[in-house]
């Protein structure tokens, strides 16, 4: 793969490298947000904020938009997409399906039932 065209996905990857931007990603989950309200809960200076947001939106991770004198943030969930794409095509971080793997044990305990060492199945 070229430079050019992995420079999307490093973009991605480099921002989401830091926990504050992942934070204030998580924040944006629940709806956009002032930028001054992004920088609330951080003890840092509302300028670290803005180089925050500055880097995830050059990621294309977020949008911002100045409504009057308010400059808003909007999550681009889309930004993502290469992302995971290049994280699930290792094929190894499929989601575990927990009830599948609980009712194979059960099976495996019940046909061992009896067996030494094996306890049966609880209730």
């Amino acid at each position: 793969m070229s430079t050019s065209a992995t420079a999307p996905l490093d973009a991605v990857f480099a921002a989401l490298a830091d926990p504050t931007r992942r934070a204030i990603l998580t924040m944006l989950l629940e709806d956009d947000m002032a930028v001054t309200d992004v920088a609330e809960p951080f003890e840092m200076s509302l300028a670290a904020i803005s180089k925050h947001l500055a880097i995830l939106a050059e990621a294309g991770l977020i949008s911002q938009e100045k409504r009057g004198r308010v400059k808003w943030c909007k999550l681009e969930p889309a930004a993502m997409a290469g992302a995971i794409t290049w994280i699930q095509s290792f094929g190894q971080l499929e989601p575990i399906d927990l009830d599948a793997f609980e009712r194979f044990l059960e099976t495996e305990l019940r046909d061992t039932d009896g067996a030494e060492g094996v306890p049966p199945p609880r209730p």
